[in-house]
């Protein structure tokens, strides 16, 4: 009798990523994810405990990719402004078939859960907690170096781009006309920019 082969966890993950960001956790089935991770019923279990379990871990590999974009653009950027306008242009600037070009799997989540299945959505929006205070805090290093006023409402402006982010997903989401979409985060990148004092 030949054993399975071993499976690659970064692998497997990104599989389950892609497959429930495409179809949410409802409509993905126990066959959605054989396929998918190319694993049988019970080695799924034995690595990832369930589907709930597979999911969350799912989600947070997402988080951490979203948050590692926006901390290396405020590593590189010449200035915390400019790193925040950047990650608007840069989903306009994924190719018309890159699967990234999705509406928010935070957001996405967070709207189809019901309060029985608190846990997954409780984890969407603590996460969305998470990339709100990284976004506040850019803010106020952009403050520090005197981009901003001193009186700048920090938490005011992090919730407004926050929500710009969530609306520019969506417009990808939607297709259409490419140029519709980046016409649209360069406004928005740019409404970012005349902030700087």
């Amino acid at each position: 009798m030949t054993r399975a082969a071993p499976y690659n966890r970064d692998v497997a993950l990104d599989a389950a990523l892609s497959l429930f960001w495409q179809k949410g956790y409802h409509a993905t089935s126990l066959k959605d994810l054989e396929g998918a991770l190319q694993m049988k019923p019970g080695s799924i279990y034995a690595a990832f405990k369930s589907k709930e379990a597979l999911y969350l871990a799912a989600l947070d590999r997402y988080f951490d990719r979203n948050l590692s974009v926006l901390a290396h653009l405020q590593d590189n950027a010449a200035s915390p402004l400019t790193a925040l306008a950047d990650f608007l242009r840069g989903f306009a600037g994924q190719a018309v078939d890159d699967p990234n070009r999705q509406a928010c799997m935070l957001v996405r989540t967070m709207l189809d859960m019901s309060q029985e299945e608190g846990v997954i959505g409780a984890r969407a929006r603590d996460h969305l907690d998470v990339m709100l205070d990284k976004i506040t805090q850019i803010f106020a290093t952009a403050q520090q170096a005197g981009e901003l006023p001193a009186n700048a409402d920090l938490p005011r402006l992090a919730r407004r781009f926050q929500a710009e982010v969530t609306a520019l997903r969506i417009e990808a989401h939607r297709g259409g006309n490419p140029e519709n979409l980046v016409d649209l985060a360069e406004d928005m990148a740019q409404d970012v920019e005349a902030l700087r004092v």
